[in-house]
């Protein structure tokens, strides 16, 4: 197998592995069952290739350079990504797949998907899983050029490009921990924020148009503590007594561990969470198992405790 036009050549890799694991090229040899003068011309062909040096002798032993413990880290990764395209291989052969790539942002890494492999995997035991975070555009996009089988993602989205099942719908809360004064409200609003530290998301997201742009906008000066870039971030801060922040009912879900408290927050924007994959493409038995999985998990969640 021939990668790309450079002649580079997957044997040239796996004598490479071997010769650096094993130490000797006789031993790679062996490994390989192949003879020692063929593990010999493989290094040189590849040294000629990468164009750089992979081994010096000293004492009479090989010693691995610098550059070829480089290039090692990336055939590794190479060989880690043709490990799981055989096993998606097989599992397309028995029309079971054996890994579902999930698209979701990194705060619902914390209890739901956790729970949803549970779950499958207590009846699929075999069922394995991989993860791809990101915001909420990116997750889609994931979907698109097919690096996930489904996105964990919220509406908009081009429905010229994607079929989806409706998951659920968030409004935005105010995240706190156990004994702060806001424990006795019913309803938060921007006026209960003036003179109180902030955990904050990137001004890119609506969360912050709902406290620092209204702040702002009634003339206070808003104290920042914390400014963070992804959902999920703001729980550990919140729970260290670092400052309040507003996220949405979904998300506030996943900090049950951090025993932080809500309050709904107005004025709120309502979102609306699906389950997305490619247009017309039918989930198989196993994205169609994780599909099912995941709207049960969010149906059974509850908010957080009051």
């Amino acid at each position: 197998m021939e990668i790309l036009s450079s002649g580079l050549k997957l044997r040239h890799l796996q004598v490479l592995r071997q010769v650096m694991k094993a130490g000797s090229e006789r031993s790679a040899a062996r490994n390989l069952r192949i003879s020692q003068p063929a593990v010999s011309q493989n290094l040189r062909q590849l040294e000629a290739i990468v164009g750089f040096p992979l081994f010096i002798r000293e004492n009479n032993r090989l010693v691995a350079t610098t550059q070829a413990h480089e290039l090692l880290r990336s055939v590794d990764t190479a060989f880690a990504g043709l490990d799981r395209l055989g096993r998606a291989i097989d599992g397309i052969r028995n029309s079971d797949r054996k890994i579902v790539t999930i698209a979701a942002p990194s705060a619902f890494c914390l209890r739901l998907l956790p729970s949803v492999a549970v779950a499958v995997r207590s009846n699929k035991a075999g069922q394995a899983f991989s993860i791809r975070t990101g915001a909420y555009d990116e997750l889609a996009d994931h979907v698109h050029h097919g690096r996930a089988d489904i996105a964990l993602t919220r509406l908009p989205l081009d429905d010229r490009l994607y079929d989806c099942r409706p998951l659920g719908t968030a409004a935005n809360v105010c995240l706190f921990p156990k004994g702060h004064r806001f424990h006795e409200r019913n309803i938060l609003t921007p006026d209960d924020l003036v003179g109180e530290p902030l955990v904050d998301i990137d001004p890119q997201f609506a969360s912050h148009q709902m406290n620092v742009n209204a702040l702002r906008f009634m003339g206070e000066t808003p104290e920042v503590a914390v400014e963070y870039d992804a959902h999920g971030h703001d729980a550990g801060f919140v729970a260290a007594g670092l400052g309040v922040s507003i996220t949405n009912d979904l998300v506030a879900r996943e900090y049950q561990r951090f025993e932080l408290l809500s309050r709904p927050f107005e004025p709120s924007a309502t979102y609306h969470y699906v389950i997305a994959w490619q247009k017309e493409r039918r989930p198989d038995g196993a994205v169609q198992r994780t599909i099912d999985a995941l709207i049960r998990a969010v149906e059974e969640n509850g908010r957080l405790d009051t």
